[in-house]
């Protein structure tokens, strides 16, 4: 049986995108993100031995997906990269209930199509209907809460907060919580029943920060993630690095270990280039060379200051399948 190596799921992850073959349609469940870079698009996940990959569905890309035996084979012209199963997503991804409260956002990053959509704001009930539904396939490993901003940072803490309590009195599972941090987001989640936090600093780089996330301080964003350690724990806090933004090499090296030393586990997501934002911003995917180069720098450095993605429960770390995660690719 074929199992993916790095080098596969990080070409695939350089491309990022994949055309279904039609033969799959009846047995193919796409999963549509509502939040981040990728939000608006659907998208299918591939699994092989340990390795996850999760691929946007599109006619264009100059992959294919295509029925191999009772699997599947990524095709690049006539070229088989890797083989493996289609996995079935419970909520925006397999074995979690994923779930983006507020589908909009006030603030206006120009990576993230997420303003523009006007999205659904989700009720305690609607979420809670959502995670009972995905956990009777019986596969459910955690609940995970993501957001926008559709008022205020504060309105969307406690809004937030609110599901977590809900959620925590009736299902026994790890609950991770990823919005924008404010000043007592840390302990208004903790009290509610989180189990992990994700505040997103989305670039190291002051100069990127600024021209990408107007309005919005990294400085800010550092304090939380400092405090959210210090009452979550090493290995419970994490925040998302997106690579491709125009950052140098050196500054995700420096990024990184700055992060690290926090305790806090960075995720280096590759930028997805959004329709809804062009002519705003110009980005470039990061490449597999790239990709692989800066996970493996990232491991080094995880491991000098004794932090382990694998112990993460929830959100992005777990599931891996938009990033080249350390520990479990490279």
């Amino acid at each position: 049986m074929h199992i993916m190596t790095p080098e596969e799921k990080a070409y695939l992850v350089g491309i990022g995108s994949a055309s279904i073959n039609e033969a799959l349609g009846a047995n193919l469940i796409p999963t549509t993100a509502t939040a981040g870079p990728g939000a608006g698009g659907s998208s299918v996940f591939i699994r092989s031995g340990g390795r996850r990959v999760r691929l946007s569905t599109n006619p264009a890309s100059p992959l294919r997906v295509v029925p191999d035996g009772d699997g599947v084979a990524v095709v690049h012209d006539k070229e088989t990269i890797t083989r493996g199963s289609i996995e079935r997503p419970l909520c925006h991804c397999p074995e979690q209930a994923y779930i983006t409260v507020s589908e909009r956002c006030v603030h206006d990053c120009t990576f993230c199509p997420v303003p523009k959509l006007d999205g659904a704001i989700k009720n305690t009930k609607t979420v809670a209907r959502m995670v009972e539904e995905a956990n009777a396939g019986g596969s459910l490993s955690a609940i995970s809460l993501t957001s926008g901003v559709a008022e205020s940072p504060e309105r969307e803490v406690e809004r937030v907060a609110a599901v977590v309590r809900a959620l925590r009195a009736r299902f026994d599972l790890p609950i991770g919580v990823s919005v924008y941090p404010t000043a007592a987001s840390t302990a208004i989640l903790r009290a509610a029943g989180a189990d992990e936090v994700k505040y997103n600093v989305e670039t190291m780089d002051p100069g990127v920060f600024r021209a990408v996330c107007p309005g919005l301080s990294l400085p800010f964003i550092l304090d939380a993630l400092a405090g959210a350690v210090e009452v979550f724990g090493r290995n419970a806090v994490f925040s998302n690095f997106i690579i491709g933004l125009g950052e140098e090499d050196s500054m995700v090296r420096d990024g990184v270990a700055y992060l690290a030393e926090l305790g806090v586990i960075p995720i280096l997501r590759p930028i997805s280039a959004s329709p809804l934002r062009a002519g705003e911003i110009a980005v470039e995917r990061p490449s597999a060379e790239r990709h692989l180069g800066l996970a493996a720098m990232t491991r080094d450095i995880l491991e000098q200051n004794g932090l382990d993605p694998r112990r993460a429960r929830t959100m992005c770390l777990p599931c891996t399948g938009c990033d080249i995660t350390p520990f479990r690719d490279v």
